[in-house]
Order: structure tokens, then C-alpha cells, then sequence
């Protein structure tokens, strides 16, 4: 740390030296007209004769990455948004002056300079400077150049220079705007509209999950940051949008994981007078084509092995999936008591007065989700644990719900919704049961939500999709917080 303030020290003291002699370390009048890309693309194809009497002059600028000296020239590497570009500096054709002043520059520093391309001996396309001048003064060292930055907490909290020193992490993140970009698209061209709704919420709704709450200092009232936009999207549905959708945050108060940040992107979507199984087509479609126009294909890497996207993808019950995973017979599943002595055998730790529906979830989360490796719509949850869920005709004890896995985790939940108003209350009143006796994640009342399915919502089925989740599997990052640019993380120690 000593050695580290001793250089801090030294750029400050080179700084006002330069400021000493006119050089404004932090100058702003400098119009930058292209970028390394720019001079790529004219000139990937044009060899040393075509380059040498080339006369097309580039200006650009971009973070100093990498330098070599040769006494009265050197060659440096910049850094701008679309990649990296090698540009010669010599003293005969930026001039003396400007030549001393580069001299005193540092790894860091950003600059700006104009210059024509040629081929070095080696074939590099680089830039020939005529001009060069500080734009922005580096006081901090950049990581080493051959180990870069490794540590995992430091590149995350300080994704700036994550994003500096390791150029995977750009790629990542310009993916991720990318999957957004082509997901709005497609949804805007099958006729969905584009909503926002309240992130502020007086009742915490659409999801069981914990909260975290604030407060309005002049309603004087207490406000929850929301779990879910569902309840305002289906809102919309009953005033006359048939088709919406939202990209946008929730946050729910819980752990943090490889899977999980307190604040995550999700895309919800609302289309009325469709089923569930309206929703599993649709989002094959929508997946599939998002994957072929990010990764090239529908097989794609991650983490070491292949994901087969191929449609069509596999479906099975909550049943069927923990039979199957879990190689047992039928007959175990088909009453409480039978379940629950195969989830004590599994050293499932569950309350004795567990419901019948809850323990199904339970074991399907502990032998079947972690071996759902490529697509597969898990479908007739229990009525128990899907409160806006619409009951199934033939079987009331279930809903019409699915949820998509992929790579062992959870990637969408989709149901057919629940729309009849007596219904939803009676299942309210049953969460309200559950909160008193202590769950903190059970579903609150919503009085206003009733009242607007009484107006009439017509059948209609909903979906949310992980998008973080989904830039995770695109981009074969292991963790969300790889795919976020800023993740949630302990206070920094000092």
C-alpha cells in the first residue's frame, strides 16, 4: 500500500508539472470523429503499398493501454469504446514540444490524436500520429499488465476498471444490451405494448417474496420497493391492453447468491385471450430466435458443456420430473404421508404440517431443478403455492401454470391467470393465514386488484422471464453478478 501512495503521489506531483506548462490535464475541446473500428473496417483489406500513399487522416482518442519506447518515438496501444488500436508516435511528426509532453505520459492516460494508417513490418494496421495531446490525466495504476485484475470482489466493485483491464467483461454487457434490444423488438413486433409501472407500491404484490420497505416522508405511509409489476400489468389488461409488457427492476429482500441480487431485470408479459400453452410456443420462439441472433445457433456453450435449444422442448409435470429425477415409482408421490417419508429419506428438513402441495415443490426442487439442464417447461404446480395461478378445469388441486428451467435453475414462470374475483380473494385470505402464522414472503391483500377484476379481465395468460438469467446462459457467465454492472455487495472494508 506504501509503494502504491508513492506512485499516487508521483502522478499528482507530474500532473501540476504538466499543468505548469500549460497542459490542462482535464481538457474538454477535443471533437473526436472516429473510432479504432472505424479505421478497421476502411482499411482491413488494404496492404503496406496500398497504405503507403494513403492520405485519409483519422481523428480519435482512447485510454492509453500498453507503450513501447525507442528514444525519439514509441509505439502505444489506446483503448476506445469499440476496441484497440496501435498508433506510432514519433518526435519528427508530432513536433518536439508535443513529443515531451507524451514522454511524461502514464498507462491511463487518455488521448486524443489525428494520424494516417500503415502496416508495421509485422503487419499490424496502426495509426501514424501528426498530433497528439493529453485529454484526461490517470492518477491511479492500472493492474499489472500480465495478471490483470483478477480478484473477484475488486471487479465487481469497481467495474470501472474491470471494464478497463479485461475486455470479456465489455463484450458481456454489450451482449446483454443487445438480448434487451432484440427481446423488446420482438415483442413490439407481435403487438405488444411497452409499460412502466409503479416501482413504489403500497402493497407488496405479484410474487412471494420479502420486501424491502421505504417511506413517503409527505403521504406520510410506508412503501414497498416492488417484488413484481404483475397486479399493475393485469390492471392494464382489464383497462383495454390486451398485450403489454415491461423490461424493468424488482427487488426482493432475500440472499445473494450465483443466482440471486437483491435487484434484478425482469421482462413481465400480459396477452389476453391466450392459455399457458400459448405462452410455452411463444417463448420458445422468442428464446430461440434471441439465441440465434446473439450466439449463431440454437446449441450453445456454457459452462463447459452444451445446451441444446431445439425446439421442441421437453415438458413435463412437477410429478413426472421428481419420478423421473429422482427414480422413484409413481405410487411414492401419490399421497402426503408416502412424499414426505421420501423427503425425510432425503434429509429434507420440512415442517411436519408442511402442505401436500409445498412438499411436492420441495422435492421437485431438491432431486429434479438441478438436473434440468437443457429446456424443459415443468407444468401442474399445486394450487397451494400458486396464488394468481387459475385452477386447471379437469383438476382444481392444480393450476395452469408452467415453469421454464434451463442449466439447472429457474429462467420464466408463466401461468393462465387467475380471473375470476371471488377466487382471488379467497386465495388472498389464505396467504393472509400463512403471513400471521409467519410467512414473511406469503401474498398480501389487494383490495383495489379485486375490484378491477370485478370490472371484468378477460381470459388472459403471463409470463416473466429472468433477464439476467438469460444474459447468464448467452454469455456462459457463471454468475449474476458477471452479467450485472453493478451487483449489490457488503459495504467495503477498510
Amino acid at each position: 500500500m506504501e509503494e502504491l501512495n508513492d506512485i499516487l503521489v508521483q502522478r499528482r506531483a507530474k500532473m501540476e508539472d504538466l499543468r505548469s506548462e500549460g497542459v490542462n490535464p482535464y481538457a474538454n475541446d477535443f471533437p473526436v470523429q472516429h473510432t479504432s473500428a472505424d479505421i478497421a473496417d476502411a482499411h482491413e483489406n488494404d496492404d503496406s503499398a496500398v497504405l503507403e500513399g494513403c492520405t485519409a487522416k483519422y481523428v480519435v482518442a482512447g485510454r492509453i493501454m500498453a507503450r513501447r519506447d525507442f528514444g525519439k518515438a514509441a509505439f502505444i496501444q489506446i483503448q476506445d469504446r469499440k476496441g484497440r488500436l496501435q498508433v506510432y508516435v514519433g518526435r519528427d511528426n508530432v513536433g518536439e514540444g508535443a513529443f515531451a509532453i507524451f514522454r511524461k505520459l502514464d498507462l491511463g492516460d487518455i488521448v486524443g490524436l489525428s494520424g494516417t494508417p500503415f502496416r508495421t513490418k509485422t503487419g499490424e494496421l496502426s495509426l501514424r500520429a501528426d498530433s497528439i495531446r493529453l485529454l484526461t490525466k490517470s492518477l491511479q495504476v492500472m493492474p499489472e499488465k500480465w495478471h490483470g485484475l483478477t480478484d473477484v470482489e475488486t471487479r465487481y466493485r469497481q467495474r470501472y476498471l474491470d471494464m478497463i483491464v479485461n475486455p470479456g467483461v465489455r463484450e458481456i454487457f454489450l451482449k446483454r444490451s443487445r438480448i434487451i434490444s432484440l427481446i423488446r423488438n420482438f415483442m413490439v413486433d407481435h403487438d405488444f405494448l411497452e409499460v412502466e409501472t409503479p416501482m413504489m407500491q403500497p402493497i407488496a404484490g405479484g410474487a412471494t417474496a420479502k420486501p424491502f420497505i421505504t417511506h413517503h416522508n409527505t403521504l406520510k405511509m410506508d412503501l414497498f420497493l416492488r417484488i413484481a409489476p404483475e397486479l399493475y400489468l393485469k390492471r392494464l389488461v382489464v383497462g383495454g391492453f390486451d398485450r403489454v409488457f415491461e423490461i424493468n427492476r424488482n427487488f426482493r429482500n432475500e440472499g445473494i447468491s450465483i443466482q440471486h441480487n437483491p435487484e434484478f431485470t425482469m421482462m413481465e408479459f400480459y396477452r389476453a385471450y391466450a392459455t399457458y400453452h400459448d405462452l410455452m410456443d411463444f417463448t420458445e420462439e422468442l428464446i430461440c430466435h434471441v439465441a440465434k441472433e446473439v450466439v449463431g445457433g440454437q446449441v450453445i456453450p456454457y459452462g463447459g458443456k452444451e445446451v441444446d435449444l431445439t425446439a421442441p422442448w421437453d415438458r413435463l409435470t412437477v410429478k413426472e420430473a421428481i419420478v423421473k429425477y429422482g427414480e422413484i415409482e409413481p405410487a411414492v408421490l401419490e399421497d402426503r404421508a408416502s412424499a414426505l417419508t421420501y423427503a425425510e429419506s432425503l434429509g429434507l428438513e420440512l415442517d411436519q404440517n408442511i402442505g401436500y402441495g409445498k412438499l411436492l415443490t420441495e422435492l421437485f426442487d431438491a432431486v429434479a431443478e438441478p438436473k434440468l439442464w437443457n429446456p424443459t417447461f415443468i407444468t401442474e404446480y399445486p394450487t397451494e403455492v400458486s396464488p394468481l395461478s387459475r385452477k386447471n378445469e379437469q383438476h382444481p388441486e392444480l393450476v395452469d401454470r408452467f415453469e421454464l428451467f434451463m442449466v439447472g435453475r429457474e429462467l420464466a414462470n408463466a401461468f393462465s391467470e387467475l380471473n375470476d374475483p371471488m377466487d382471488q380473494k379467497e386465495r388472498f385470505l389464505k396467504q393472509l393465514e400463512e403471513k400471521e402464522a409467519g410467512d414473511e414472503e406469503a401474498h398480501a391483500m389487494d383490495e383495489d386488484y379485486i375490484r378491477a377484476l370485478e370490472y371484468g379481465m378477460p381470459p388472459t395468460a403471463g409470463e416473466g422471464i429472468g433477464i439476467d438469467r438469460l444474459v447468464m446462459l448467452l454469455t456462459d457467465s457463471a454468475s449474476i453478478r458477471d452479467v450485472i454492472l453493478f451487483p449489490q455487495l457488503r459495504p467495503e472494508s477498510r
